[in-house]
Parts: structure tokens; sequence; C-alpha cells
């Protein structure tokens, strides 16, 4: 045979797989669509729906206490109001407890406002405004520490204190988002064969069998959409604008760290007690249980927290 021939013969080959992998995106992609619309009918309502700005917004409210905690997610949490629910159930037979859905998030639409720290935070305010909570304590997930910071330094008089869950910090390490990857999971179809290839990746043990089959389809729905999308690119500048800001010294700042990224990300257990040593009244507790320990060890940060802001 010869080398012409094999040339021939290797391309055809080279070609063939490539037509095998289009056919198959292309089959995963309709797939994956259909899914979609027929599941959109499944996704059970919780929470109430707020009009704000350009969109509405989604908010899950528990318990009727008399101080209130508001919590915000992290950044690409697909159903915050069935994320944070272990440690909703701890909070909730002492507080009344506002979980915040973002655009793009949960159960609240879509928007076109940009998804600058500016409006994100304004957002916030507008949706705590509609529900006239005037006083309460901010807690948040991962992005909304910077969120939340922000917050409380543009609205001062509002938070009585801020609880981190391994919060994001600046001047953290930020290899930024990847956006075209998400794309290609989110409209292959590859995201949802990956759900059903390894389903054990996808199925959280603090959630019933119900709440997981949920959590599930608002995964395949939300991640990566227009909003969230949106706002992954702007992450870069969210950081760049908060590289010199700081929690009110006066603020009582709790901050929960994850002994595993204490461990292997480049600074983070020392930024994170740079912030609290900056505070009046500051305090960390570095525990086992991953970035989400909202999930893992809600007990512990709910009974920490109470003596903290008892102290």
């Amino acid at each position: 045979m010869t080398i012409k021939k094999i040339g021939k013969w290797f391309l055809r080959i080279v070609l063939a797989i490539v037509g095998i992998i289009v056919v198959a995106l292309l089959v995963t992609a309709t797939v994956n669509q259909i899914a979609l619309s027929k599941e959109t009918k499944k996704i059970k309502d919780y929470g109430q729906k707020i009009d704000v700005y350009d969109g509405k917004m989604n908010v899950r409210i528990d318990g009727k206490g008399k101080e209130t905690i508001v919590l915000l997610p992290g950044y690409g949490t697909p159903s915050p109001g069935i994320d944070f629910k272990p440690l909703i159930n701890e909070l909730k037979s002492d507080y009344q407890v506002i979980t915040i859905e973002p655009f793009g998030y949960g159960l609240s639409s879509q928007t076109k406002r940009e998804r600058t720290l500016e409006n994100v935070t304004e957002e916030i305010h507008y949706v705590l405004a509609q529900l006239k909570i005037e006083s309460f304590i901010l807690m948040g997930h991962s992005i909304s520490g910077i969120y939340g910071m922000n917050y409380v330094n543009t609205y001062p008089n509002e938070v009585k204190a801020f609880v981190g869950i391994d919060t994001s910090v600046p001047n953290q390490p930020w290899p930024g988002n990847p956006t075209k990857t998400i794309d290609f999971l989110r409209y292959s179809g590859v995201l949802r064969l990956f759900t059903k290839m390894r389903p054990e990746l996808f199925e959280y043990p603090h959630l019933t069998k119900e709440e997981n089959e949920q959590y599930r389809m608002l995964n395949l729905k939300n991640t990566g959409n227009q909003s969230m999308r949106s706002e992954g690119i702007e992450l870069d500048n969210s950081f760049e604008k908060v590289k010199t800001m700081t929690f009110p010294k006066s603020l009582p700042l709790l901050l929960f760290i994850d002994h595993g990224n204490a461990e292997t990300v480049p600074t983070w257990r020392d930024l994170h007690l740079k912030q609290v040593k900056n505070a009046n009244k500051g305090a960390s507790f570095e525990l086992e249980g991953g970035h989400y320990l909202h999930r893992t060890q809600s007990k512990k940060i709910v009974s920490e927290m109470k003596q903290f802001l008892n102290d």
C-alpha cells in the first residue's frame, strides 16, 4: 500500500470519527431540548415571585422568628431554595429566613440588566424593600461574600451582622469563568448525559428523592442560562471593584471556612483571617465538609452563629 493510499485511508477514518461525533452531539442536543420542554411542566413551584425591574425574582420565606436572616447563594446554584434546605431547617424555628434567588437562579426569571456588582446589590435591596425588611442578618455562600460585602457598604444601616460560608474574598485566586465549557455542556446535552451515566454525582444526601429530582431538573434548566452566563463574565470586573474593599469595622463578622480550600487554595485561609481581624467583633471557624458547608455542617454553623451573636 502506497503512502498516498494510506493517507487517504487515514483521512477517511478521521472524517468518519468526526462525523459520528457530530451526529452524536446533534442527537444529544435534540434529546436535551425535548427533555427540557417536558421537564418544565414537572418543576414544582415554591416561594413567591416579586417584580424586580424587568423580571421576577423568586423568594422563599421560612419561619416566623422576630429576627430575620437573609440567605444569598453561591454563583451558579441551580436552586438556592432547595440547596439551602439543611440550613433553613436549622434556622427556621428561631428566625424568619428569607432565601433570595437572583435572576437566572432557581425559579427566578431572566433579566436583560447587566450582571454588575452594583446591579446585583441593588436588586437584592429592592426585593427586601418590597418585603419591608429593614434590619437583618446577612448570610452568604461563596460569591455572595463579594455581593454581601458590597451590600453592607452600600446600605450600612440595614445589616446587623454578616455570616459567611466559605465566601469569596478580595484578591483571592480567580482563574476566570469557563464560559465556553459551560456553553458546550448546556447546549450539547452532554450535561444531561453525565446525569444519566453518573447519577450519583448529582444526588445529595441532605435532600429527599423528590428534592434531588427537582434539583436535577433545575440544574439542567438553569446551568449556563443567559443571566448566569452574563454574571460569570462580569465576575472579572466585580473582583476588580472590590480589591480594596473591606467589611465595616463596626459590623459583627463571622466566617466559616472549608478546611479543604484552606489547605489547597493559596492565601484562602489568610485572606479570610484578615477580614476577621479587621472587624471589632469577628470570629472564624475552619470546618471539614467541602465548599458547600451549609449542606454538611448546618448544625455547627447555626450553633456557633447563635453563640457569636449572643456574646
